[in-house]
């Protein structure tokens, strides 16, 4: 008998004693809970967590709690973690409508339009009349019928209206990485790349494992020529797996053709224009199959070959990425133009110049060199010191010497008999003196390619110029007879 009391007893404090330690339990969630609430009025998500994580150890049944921190981890941007909560709301508690609701709003973000549907389904048993929730349903069919229509788009090639229909859908199913895929092929497809790489990087922050997502958007970047981004991310491939069997290879190859692109850049800044065109030939070695990265070469070795005196191999260079590139590109435009001017080609010239200047207003490379192919043009139409000795503008003194000397002989007027032919040779004579007087005086040079005749009168009253006849002061080789006649002598 003493025995079945005492075991009575013992019962007896056993209960008091839980009963205790459960209202003690009770009301330290409640002050847990009610810290939450404070710190969420608050915005100080990472503190509100705190209470909550607190609350859901010492009461893991309490619908409630789950609920208050999937909003905690949803205000904070953190989906992934907010879905198990909710998940948990509605095993605890079936009907919870606003569980339900905000369950079906995450799974119609992730494109699950099956399960959100059966989610709001549910809703609706409990609450028959709710309009939100119908209204939710019908955005459902909508999204189902053009998400189908996108991919039948797809499969037709008719990438811009998928494309079209999939900006609608993503606009609610924002977190959905097949639709993000979809849409960067459509784009891919079209040509638009960077908008591709958008999605793409979209779907690196959706999928757990995104080690593939960076290596796609690093391939991206290195076929439009943007190695350095595509360096960028592949190293974001190598963080997460340091042996990765594709990203590592793909990370050599990419750092060693930026590398070469870095010494061309490199040579062109300090005008080295032969090793300019030497590591030019090198990249175009290494990288034959992505246009991008060949254009991105023409654009440099397009300058070199003009100073280094390749017009014709400029011209073509500047072309090719003005054609295939961006068709606008000052540099290029300007430096297609001047190798015009060296062709003596001024109105094509003059055409660049105008295109650089409407599509970089107001450019003073463009303005200047636009004026200057203008008078070069209207110089051309006159006298024409390169053409009279038959030499390019970006001849040396050596080969305008050289030209000189062949022409004086030629046309030496002692070298003709009939008075015509000697008066033609006269003219001829001082032509080919006045370019030789000219093009041998850097300053007469300088003005006569700025498209300024520093022999002409005319320029010379408007204070331009030494002066005309480069004989002004008698022939350099002698004149004699009284008849007027010039008799001429060389020592060559």
């Amino acid at each position: 008998m003493r025995e079945i009391i005492s075991s009575i007893a013992s019962l007896y404090i056993i209960g008091l004693y839980f009963n205790v330690v459960i209202a003690d339990t009770a009301k330290e969630v409640e002050k847990h809970l009610e810290l939450g609430k404070q710190f969420l009025a608050k915005g100080q998500f990472p503190e509100a967590l705190q209470q909550y994580h607190a609350a859901i150890e010492l009461d893991p049944t309490n619908y409630q709690t789950y609920y208050r921190r999937a909003t905690v981890l949803l205000a904070s941007g953190k989906v992934k973690a907010a879905l198990p909560d909710l998940d948990k709301v509605v095993e605890l508690k079936p009907d919870f409508i606003a569980a339900l609701t905000q369950r079906g709003n995450l799974l119609i973000k992730q494109g699950k339009f099956n399960e959100a549907a059966a989610d709001f389904k549910r809703v609706l048993k409990t609450d028959s009349n709710n309009s939100d929730v119908k209204e939710k349903l019908s955005h459902i069919d909508q999204l189902r019928e053009w998400t189908e229509q996108a991919n039948d788009f797809y499969e037709n090639n008719d990438f811009h209206n998928a494309e079209a229909l999939l900006d609608k859908v993503l606009e609610l199913c924002l977190w959905d990485p097949d639709l993000h895929r979809l849409r960067a092929k459509c784009r891919q497809a079209r040509g638009d790349i960077q908008n591709a790489i958008s999605d793409i990087r979209a779907i690196s922050k959706l999928v757990p494992d995104s080690t593939e997502a960076y290596l796609e958007i690093s391939n991206m970047y290195y076929n439009i020529g943007d190695i350095q981004n595509s360096l960028s991310q592949v190293r974001e491939c190598l963080k997460l797996n340091p042996d990765h069997k594709e990203c590592f290879p793909f990370y050599k190859k990419a750092k060693k053709l930026q590398k070469m692109r870095d010494s061309l850049e490199e040579f062109v800044t300090k005008e080295k224009w032969t090793e300019c065109l030497e590591k030019g030939q090198q990249i175009l070695k290494f990288e034959k199959d992505v246009d991008n990265v060949q254009l991105d070469v023409f654009r440099h070795t397009c300058k070199c070959n003009l100073h280094a005196g390749h017009v014709a191999e400029a011209i073509n260079e500047c072309t090719e990425v003005l054609k295939y590139g961006d068709e606008n590109d000052l540099d290029v435009l300007c430096d297609r133009a001047e190798a015009y001017i060296v062709s003596e080609d001024f109105d094509k010239a003059i055409d660049d110049f105008q295109k650089a200047l409407t599509a970089h207003d107001g450019n003073r490379r463009a303005k200047e060199g636009l004026q200057r192919a203008q008078k070069l043009l209207k110089q051309s139409k006159k006298r024409d010191y390169y053409k009279i000795l038959g030499v390019r503008r970006n001849a040396n003194k050596q080969q305008i010497n050289k030209a000189y000397r062949k022409l004086a002989q030629q046309w030496h007027p002692d070298n003709f008999r009939e008075d015509e032919e000697k008066k033609k040779a006269q003219e001829k004579f001082i032509d080919i003196a006045a370019a030789k007087d000219v093009l041998t005086d850097p300053e007469k040079r300088q003005q006569f390619d700025q498209g300024i005749d520093p022999l002409d009168p005319e320029a010379q009253q408007h204070g331009h110029g030494h002066g005309g006849n480069p004989f002004e002061h008698g022939f350099p080789f002698g004149a004699g007879g009284g008849d007027g006649a010039y008799s001429f002598k060389f020592n060559f």
